[in-house]
């Protein structure tokens, strides 16, 4: 199936992701990584959310080897303001991780982690959800939890849902590391406490 028509089927969808996958790992498989780039940057120029969905999950393949990639993925997939491209983001970022390992690509965790972007944290954040199912993670939920918690009193709310609902994922397992974090948050901030509710919603 060529390009076009991938894309023309991908554009009468309007939910889910999984016919995006099945397009992009089509696409991944019948083209040369250089021919799957410059189709990625054309379909990101498209008007239609499910082409910019597709490149950013092509680009997410592309990204675990290539540093353009990547670097295409934070500094302009980013900027989209469709909510269900940043998932495609979210997905596209923990898919590297998951490639390249979670613990090589700690310093990269870090990198985005600590952008002035909202959606480039966010892509972490949710990315990497359950955090503590992930390698690496799981063996230190402690370092999952400071790392997400860093953000709790974003200024961005898209951001600190993402946040109280990782932290939430991870009081299934280890509730006291949860309810030992969130005692130490100032509940007068609105914004932390926003992030509280949603973080230890499951905490007896």
């Amino acid at each position: 199936m060529g390009i076009n028509e991938i894309l023309n089927n991908i554009l009468h969808v309007e939910h889910g992701f999984q016919h995006i996958i099945d397009g992009a790992d089509e696409i991944y498989s019948a083209n040369s990584k250089e021919q799957c780039f410059e189709v990625a940057l054309e379909l990101f120029r498209n008007d239609a959310y499910q082409a910019r969905m597709l490149a950013t999950t092509i680009l997410g393949r592309l990204a675990i080897e290539d540093n353009d990639a990547l670097r295409f993925l934070k500094e302009q997939v980013s900027t989209d303001e469709n909510w269900r491209v940043q998932e495609m983001l979210a997905k596209a970022f923990d898919e590297i991780c998951k490639n390249r390992g979670y613990e090589k690509c700690f310093y990269l965790i870090e990198n985005w982690l600590d952008d002035d972007n909202p959606n480039v944290v966010r892509a972490v954040t949710e990315g990497l959800r359950i955090w503590t199912s992930r390698p690496f993670f799981k063996e230190n939920p402690s370092l999952a939890i400071a790392l997400i918690a860093k953000h709790k009193a974003h200024e961005s709310e898209y951001l600190r849902k993402s946040v109280g609902n990782a932290l939430r994922d991870i009081s299934k397992k280890h509730a006291e590391l949860i309810r030992n974090e969130v005692l130490q948050w100032d509940l007068s901030n609105p914004q932390t406490l926003f992030t509280y509710k949603l973080a230890a919603k499951l905490l007896k």
